[in-house]
């Protein structure tokens, strides 16, 4: 029929209304509610009754199916796309595999095209989550943007309309909490999982979040989820990570939560981060601290890092923030490596300095060194 419309010359207005009537059409059908996703075996199905209802239906049927539907997704210039198809030169992403692929990019602002110039990208409102069954239960879990060409190599694909935002909330936590604390279910289910919770925009994720940090969970889950309420959470996850640091029994969490509020872009986890850097009671989690403000450099933390060499009380935490200030744009942080190297009181500490300056492979620390060697 489309190659008889294509021939028809006795009728060329004729054709012309039927492309444009087939791409009204394309446009408003119900698959483009998947994004991208190309080579599947598609069934539409609803999700009105419940997600958790339709999820074990479709693996009651057995065999292999991906499960999707849209979620809305907090605000924010994010494009997810896969780490085996992106490089130096496609920022923007190319086409995911979706059952052999790696893991997701998640990149903030513009992305570049083949040639290196700049594409600016719509923000995106919502996200794909993918889940795939198997024997009954869920294996993997996937998200995409809508804007990321997915490849789905002929495999069954469940599209799921009328999901409730809280629904998919409930869903995957439920992915979460019922994971091992080890292998697969754990790495390439329950983390993803988090993930999509701290991307959903709804006050469910907010709550849900909050119940994993709680001290009683286990330490691989308020850790994993304390960069989530960093990166996506906004006053809410600052707060939570505020209390975090207060409240969890562990160190090791704690040094999580400070790499939590170092990618919070709210004022409140710098200020947090400022003060765990100078006065936590734990030498590893002051050191983790030191170590990210540098990553953010400006006065505040140049200014925590330079006291931390001189007024920590403990040895191992001065040579961390030693190695902070190499971590600092080099026009500040070489000339206080220097500092440090000629006259701080602790021969570690210095020894620590001299160390990174070589590593820095600057004319300053090379003509600082001349000068020593001159001097013997």
């Amino acid at each position: 029929m489309i190659a008889r419309a294509a021939r028809g010359a006795a009728a060329p207005g004729a054709a012309v209304r039927w492309a444009i009537g087939l791409s009204a059409a394309l446009a408003a059908a119900p698959a483009f509610a998947q994004g991208r996703i190309a080579n599947a075996r598609t069934e539409l199905g609803s999700a009105a009754q419940g997600l958790d209802r339709e999820v074990r239906a479709a693996a009651a049927r057995g065999g292999v199916t991906w499960i999707g539907y849209r979620a809305p997704m907090v605000a924010g210039p994010r494009q997810m796309c896969c780490v085996d198809t992106i490089s130096d030169t496609n920022l923007s992403g190319g086409t995911c595999r979706l059952e052999n692929g790696s893991g997701v990019s998640m990149n903030n602002g513009d992305g570049l095209d083949r040639r290196g110039t700049r594409i600016a990208l719509e923000p995106s409102t919502e996200f794909l989550v993918l889940a795939r069954v198997e024997n009954g239960s869920v294996g993997r879990v996937r998200t995409f943007t809508p804007d990321c060409d997915v490849d789905a190599t002929g495999m069954a694909l469940l599209w799921l309309n009328d999901v409730k935002p809280d629904d998919s909330v409930a869903w995957l936590a439920s992915l979460v909490t019922g994971a091992a604390d080890s292998g697969d279910g754990r790495e390439r289910v329950a983390k993803t999982a988090i993930a999509a919770i701290a991307l959903h925009n709804v006050p469910a994720a907010d709550r849900t979040l909050e119940a994993f940090v709680a001290p009683a969970r286990p330490e691989w889950l308020r850790g994993d989820t304390a960069f989530w309420l960093g990166s996506t959470r906004g006053d809410a996850g600052a707060r939570l990570l505020v209390r975090m640091l207060s409240q969890d029994p562990s160190d090791k969490v704690r040094e999580k939560v400070t790499f939590g509020l170092s990618v919070s872009k709210v004022p409140a986890a710098l200020t947090a981060l400022i003060a765990t850097a100078r006065d936590d009671k734990s030498t590893r989690v002051r050191g983790q601290a030191l170590f990210w403000l540098a990553q953010k450099a400006g006065k505040d933390a140049v200014s925590v890092i330079t006291g931390a060499i001189e007024n920590d009380p403990d040895t191992e935490v001065k040579k961390k923030a030693v190695f902070a200030l190499s971590q600092l744009p080099k026009d500040e942080g070489v000339p206080k490596l220097i500092d440090v190297a000629r006259a701080n009181r602790n021969p570690e500490v210095r020894k620590q300095a001299m160390f990174w300056l070589g590593q820095s492979h600057d004319p300053r620390a090379v003509k600082f060194f001349e000068d020593i060697l001159l001097k013997k």
